[in-house]
């Protein structure tokens, strides 16, 4: 599947031809360098891996460092791989903008790091709805988790059970948006609906409308 690498700008609304009012989601995409092709032969898939925003030199380890050099790119700060994706026409240290890889109406997932709510109870972390509709065994306490287990048989607590936690600061991908507008002069990209993450947090676009040659 192809896609890009961008960073989370903010959330605004604009119209469409039918003069109704969108909310969108505005995405800054810059050039993504191609620093490295992998083939089915060499490394047993396909794929090519992006690098895009640039860091500082100083801040980039030797190794890191080496393997931008290879591709004849500058130090960056975000890399990412997308599999089973050639793109036609490119070589090592090119660069794919925004028109290379979406058009309007291209339907699109969009991954990245949610943002953190720290420790959070039952209710929030997953939705449960207290007392008024007791369905986990609290009896007077109207945010409680109530039962979480058998007595003497299993004597434990089973994987995977509902409790209070951390809750958010996870990789989560929203699927079947779609492009709504770009901005080719100022490198941005305005998606429908909300994306992962707060603002200025990196994010990859996946465009479904991909298909390999």
């Amino acid at each position: 599947m192809s896609g890009l690498i961008g960073k989370k700008v903010g959330m605004t609304s604009i119209f469409d031809e039918l003069g109704r009012s969108i909310a969108v989601t505005v995405i800054e995409v810059q050039p993504c360098t191609i620093t490295q092709i992998k083939t089915e032969e060499t490394d047993g898939y396909n794929a090519v891996q992006l690098a895009a925003f640039d860091k500082k030199e100083k801040n980039v380890s030797n190794a890191l460092k080496g393997h931008f050099d290879k591709a004849g790119s500058s130090t960056k700060k975000v890399v990412t791989e997308f599999r089973d994706f050639i793109p036609e026409g490119f070589e090592l240290g090119d660069e794919l903008n925004i028109e290379d890889v979406f058009n309007v109406g291209d339907h699109i997932d969009i991954a990245g790091i949610s943002k953190g709510r720290g420790f959070t109870g039952v209710m929030k972390r997953h939705n449960f709805r207290g007392v008024g509709d007791a369905t986990h065994g609290q009896h007077n306490r109207d945010r409680a988790p109530g039962s979480i287990g058998q007595a003497s048989d299993p004597s434990r607590v089973f994987k995977g059970m509902k409790m209070a936690g951390r809750s958010g600061n996870q990789r989560t991908k929203i699927k079947n948006l779609s492009v709504a507008k770009i901005l080719p002069e100022s490198n941005l990209i305005m998606v429908t609906g909300s994306v992962p993450g707060a603002n200025k947090g990196y994010v990859e676009i996946y465009n479904q409308s991909y298909e390999q040659a």
